[in-house]
């Protein structure tokens, strides 16, 4: 059940320069490891991408199979199998991310990764199986770090981030980001709503115009 006493504070999620910087060093660390073939720092890029593109929980990210991405034209999409409470939802992404999804299964058979449907779509070197969610958290500090950005943002900030960057680009649908982060209850989305009111910033705005304008009358 929803704790509704549960708000998004500022920290909890990146600001757009903050995104912009993270995936600017997440791209360039990528770039540096495909030409010394080190696989580390390309899948890392690739975590980070994915969570700001879908929204993902932790472990949704670690459970995923190659077979799990759709890339379609105009429908691309991942299936998530076992979502919080053992839901299954597909989650919908853009065509820049499909490009990166492409390229991904692409480098993942250049360096003799199965892309098998059933394969792990983020394979660890040491078990054979899929990464833990402790390392894909340890893969975004990383990133993170190398960015500069302030130590106590986890991976689940970028699921807060997108949530945020979608409630905008939506026109402000809040049922939209519902289906998209796999929430049962509105009222657990409605938290993101609290946070980027569309009309709060022009009211406060008009507030302060017109106290001004008021006290100027004395």
């Amino acid at each position: 059940m929803f704790n509704s006493n549960w708000v998004l504070v500022p920290g909890k999620f990146l600001l757009p320069e903050e995104v912009n910087k993270l995936l600017e060093i997440a791209r360039e660390r990528a770039a540096l490891a495909l030409a010394r073939g080190n696989k580390v720092a390309v899948r890392d890029y690739f975590i980070a991408n994915l969570a700001l593109a879908t929204g993902l929980r932790v472990m949704e990210i670690a459970g995923l199979r190659c077979g799990d991405i759709f890339l379609r034209d105009h429908a691309s999409a991942i299936l998530v199998r076992k979502g919080k409470g053992g839901k299954k939802r597909l989650v919908r992404f853009n065509g820049s991310f499909k490009k990166h999804c492409e390229s991904y299964l692409r480098w993942k058979q250049a360096v003799g990764e199965s892309t098998n449907p059933d394969d792990p779509l983020f394979l660890s070197s040491n078990t054979g199986m899929h990464l833990t969610t402790r390392a894909i958290e340890k893969a975004f500090k990383r990133t993170a770090a190398k960015a500069a950005l302030p130590s106590h943002y986890s991976i689940h900030c970028l699921r807060h981030t997108y949530a945020c960057a979608l409630y905008r680009a939506s026109g402000y649908n809040l049922r939209l980001v519902q289906k998209q982060l796999g929430h049962k209850y509105i009222s657990t989305t409605q938290v993101y709503a609290d946070v980027i009111e569309p009309d709060m910033r022009q009211a406060l705005e008009k507030l302060y115009v017109s106290r001004s304008r008021q006290t100027r009358n004395f």
